[in-house]
């Protein structure tokens, strides 16, 4: 005789002799294990957007609050920027520079010091500033025995804020050999991005007493 394959026998209706209500509580059931699993899924879902959440808030507040340690050469104190909060030493070493590199010159360093002084300009700061500092070129171009030297004066404190530094400074104008002093306050307007100092302002104010 030919092999025949085996077949499987059919499994019998596990519903045969029961109650009507027996299949409706298995789909009830059913139903009620998946409604559990998808309720597991969201809730698992939900908790892996917090911890999102919560490791993204401090990764950013660990840069905020990071420290970026700025030692120039020949430098010492304290200079560091904590996420945009720069220290105070940091700020009177940027005053000091700025002051020097601003208002201490004469036809032959001007120039040079005026390209240093344009490398910290912000862009939205950068052409006014050349501008305001070509003029000062031109008038030494016209005058070659002009020289001026600025000073933070002792006797007054200088001030800042999270975007501005007041400083205090006697300027001594020479030329042809006559000396000219004037008091007033230099305005640095300043920001922190990413531990970088920028130049956002740079204004004399209050320069009208001359001292004989």
């Amino acid at each position: 005789m030919p092999f025949l394959p085996f077949r499987k026998k059919p499994d019998a209706d596990p519903l045969i002799g029961k109650p009507a209500s027996y299949g409706l509580h298995r789909y009830l059931q059913g139903s009620a294990n998946l409604f559990e699993e998808n309720r597991l899924l969201k809730f698992a879902i939900v908790g892996l957007f917090g911890v999102s959440a919560v490791l993204g808030t401090l990764i950013y507040t660990s840069n905020q609050n990071q420290r970026t340690v700025i030692v120039p050469f020949g430098a010492s104190g304290d200079l560091y920027v904590t996420g945009n909060a720069p220290s105070a030493g940091y700020l009177r070493t940027m005053t000091r520079n700025i002051v020097s590199l601003a208002g201490t010159y004469s036809a032959y360093s001007a120039d040079k010091q005026f390209q240093e002084l344009l490398s910290l300009a912000h862009p939205s700061a950068y052409n006014a500033l050349r501008d305001s500092l070509n003029g000062i070129l031109d008038e030494l171009a016209d005058n070659p025995t002009l020289s001026i030297a600025t000073y933070i004066r002792p006797d007054q404190p200088v001030t800042w804020t999270s975007t501005d530094i007041i400083v205090p400074v006697e300027k001594v104008r020479v030329i042809g050999g006559v000396i000219r002093k004037f008091r007033g306050n230099l305005h640095i307007g300043y920001a922190i991005d990413n531990g970088r100092f920028w130049l956002t302002q740079l204004t004399e104010e209050k320069f009208d007493a001359e001292l004989r």
